[in-house]
């Protein structure tokens, strides 16, 4: 039942109760992890944080519950797979207008606080039992992976890197303490996935999935073990403990050695589709770049889903209000390294303020020249635009669209154009990156 996405999950009731034996965790077990109230619960038990969050079952009762929540929200269809329909809604009308589109009769709506500029955490570990019956149960964390991208977008979408490149070891440790309690309190015999947010120094727990997640591949290249193969013989009887798995720096890879994995995305095949990131699930694919360092494993991950970083030219930032003083560090390492500075006139003023020399482009509304007439003619290497309007008349849609058609790696969110500079950075230092084979990181 583990092995298959949130549907053999959802068969399992039906399978159990039809005399099939179910191998690993149980159905009770899966039942807990799914039922929102019930694993709420559990980790108010357990004493760790959840992000506010309602059940509703009618438009107006999702009205009435959101001011509990507290906004910004992120809802959906209880029926959704991939994050088809959701939505992240900043004001009550916004909600209004969200059940208007997306609300069924008679389906349960989630409502979830969301958390602005947190970072979001996976973690893929084994179980092989829980505490509560007597038998004892052990807990082997196999990666723990930071999302490049906020909080925001989708999982599948989000590049990741095992190790975490920027958390602390006393939050890492929060996160093994938290798994390792949320994973025996559940259950779980085989795989589980926990998803995680930190915001403001806190940790969150955002779900947990008693399966496989889509990251297990990943995972097992990364640190060199076969979680699947290993789950299947916790699933049949044997123990963590008779299995000799290395203990110690659990979750972050073995070896001097840092993975990211990147998401292939379609968006040059769908004539119309917009290259921004959000909460539905857009890719198609996945790869992995592998290196010493964390910015040349995040440029090979990029050169590997077929949008490579460019090592000079012009880079073009356009970025909404709250992101500029970070895109002023993305404009002075380019710059640094060589780059063109563009911008339209608002991200210009800010980055000029700082000392960086930008040249200012119009608004696509103000006329040419503007970035879509420089796109055209092969004049950008490279976009960063984070949002400041959604719709398929905005500017930032314009250029995103542009971008992709031509070629041109476009950045969508603050931290994947901070990744991006220090991936420059880093090549331009260090020249043409290793080659590294995985047998040979995973020899000893």
């Amino acid at each position: 039942m583990q092995f298959g996405g949130q549907t053999p999950l959802r068969l399992a009731r039906g399978l159990a109760d039809a005399g099939v034996p179910l191998l690993g965790t149980s159905v009770e077990a899966i039942d807990l992890a799914e039922d929102r109230g019930r694993f709420g619960a559990l980790l108010q038990r357990l004493g760790y944080h959840a992000p506010p969050y309602a059940t509703a079952r009618s438009v107006p009762e999702a009205l009435a519950r959101s001011e509990e929540v507290g906004f910004p929200l992120l809802v959906r269809p209880s029926y959704v797979l991939g994050g088809r329909a959701m939505e992240i809604v900043y004001s009550r009308d916004g909600l209004a207008d969200y059940l208007g589109r997306e609300a069924g009769e008679g389906g349960e709506i989630f409502l979830d606080r969301f958390l602005e500029n947190a970072t979001e955490v996976d973690v893929d570990a084994l179980c092989d039992g829980d505490r509560a019956s007597g038998g004892g149960g052990d807990v082997w964390i196999g990666g723990i992976m930071q999302h490049v991208e906020e909080a925001g977008v989708h999982s599948g979408d989000s590049a990741c890197v095992l190790p975490p490149h920027s958390l602390g070891e006393e939050m890492l440790e929060q996160i093994r303490t938290a798994t390792r309690d949320i994973a025996l309190a559940i259950g779980v015999v085989g795989l589980i996935n926990i998803q995680f947010a930190v915001h403001g120094g806190q940790l969150s727990v955002i779900e947990a999935n008693p399966r496989a997640s889509r990251t297990v591949p990943f995972v097992s290249k990364a640190v060199g073990l076969p979680l699947a193969k290993l789950a299947c013989r916790i699933m049949l009887g044997e123990r963590i403990a008779e299995m000799g798995l290395p203990d110690g720096r659990q979750g972050l890879g073995r070896g001097a050695h840092v993975s990211v994995k990147e998401a292939v995305l379609p968006f040059d095949r769908f004539e119309g589709s917009d290259a921004l990131l959000g909460v539905e699930m857009r890719s198609t694919g996945e790869v992995m770049g592998i290196a010493r360092d964390f910015p040349t494993a995040f440029a090979k991950a990029q050169a590997a889903a077929g949008v490579p970083l460019p090592s000079r030219g012009t880079a073009f930032i356009t970025v909404t209000d709250s992101d500029k003083a970070g895109a002023f560090a993305v404009a002075q390492s380019l710059h640094d390294n060589g780059f063109r500075i563009v911008a339209t006139r608002g991200t210009a003023e800010a980055i000029a303020r700082m000392g960086v020399p930008v040249e200012r482009l119009n608004k696509i509304g103000e006329g040419s020249p503007h970035v879509l007439d420089w796109i055209e003619r092969g004049d950008v290497d490279l976009v960063l635009n984070t949002p400041t309007g959604v719709g398929a008349r905005s500017d930032g849609y314009e250029i995103r669209r542009a971008a992709v058609m031509h070629g041109i790696p476009c950045l969508t969110t603050l931290s994947a154009g901070v990744s991006a500079a220090r991936a420059i950075a880093s090549a331009r230092r260090d020249g043409e990156p290793e080659v590294l084979c995985l047998q040979e990181l995973h020899a000893a």
